[in-house]
This record gives structure tokens, C-alpha cells and sequence, in this order.
């Protein structure tokens, strides 16, 4: 399926894209494949194929939480390059 130069411009102008014109005949190119591809899908008899939501199937794997030792809090603290009153001193984010 072939697209003109004119329908890309307008496609350019409507999505507020900035097409430079010594890279249009490129453009003209990719959007026209990708246009005869989709063209050669519509053709096939899908009926009887269920939707999908991803090209392979997907799963989950879980593992059981664990109850394990936390770091002790003076030793997360002993890297800190400050801290004050038991917690980790930063610069002020926020400003009032």
C-alpha cells in the first residue's frame, strides 16, 4: 500500500512530529511496508483464533516468603555519611 508524501506530512503536522524532507523518501518507504503488511494480515482467516495479550505466554513464579534477619540498625547506619538521632541525615528536598 503506498502513502504519499502529502498524507505523511499531514500525519506529521496531526502528531506533532517534525519531519525533515531529505529523510521523506525514507519515511515514504517504512510507513508504505509497514502499511502492505498490515494489508497481508487483514487477509487471514482468523476465525476460531482466540485474542491474545502477548506474542508467548506468561507466568508468574512465586516463591514463599521467608522470615530472615533484618540488618541490624547501627550497622545500616555505619555507611551513612550522616545520620542523626538514629536516622540517616539528607539535604532538604522541600523547600517551605
Amino acid at each position: 500500500m503506498k502513502i504519499s508524501q502529502d498524507e505523511i506530512k499531514k500525519i506529521a503536522f496531526l502528531s506533532r512530529l517534525e519531519v525533515k524532507e531529505n529523510n521523506m523518501a525514507n519515511i515514504e518507504k517504512e510507513l508504505s511496508d509497514i502499511l502492505t503488511y498490515v494489508a497481508e494480515l487483514n487477509e487471514l482467516d482468523l476465525d476460531g483464533v482466540e485474542p491474545m495479550a502477548h506474542a508467548v505466554p506468561l507466568h508468574n513464579v512465586f516463591r514463599e516468603d521467608e522470615e530472615k534477619p533484618s540488618l541490624a540498625h547501627d550497622l545500616a547506619l555505619s555507611n551513612a555519611p550522616e545520620a542523626e538521632d538514629g536516622y540517616f541525615k539528607v539535604p532538604r528536598v522541600v523547600q517551605e
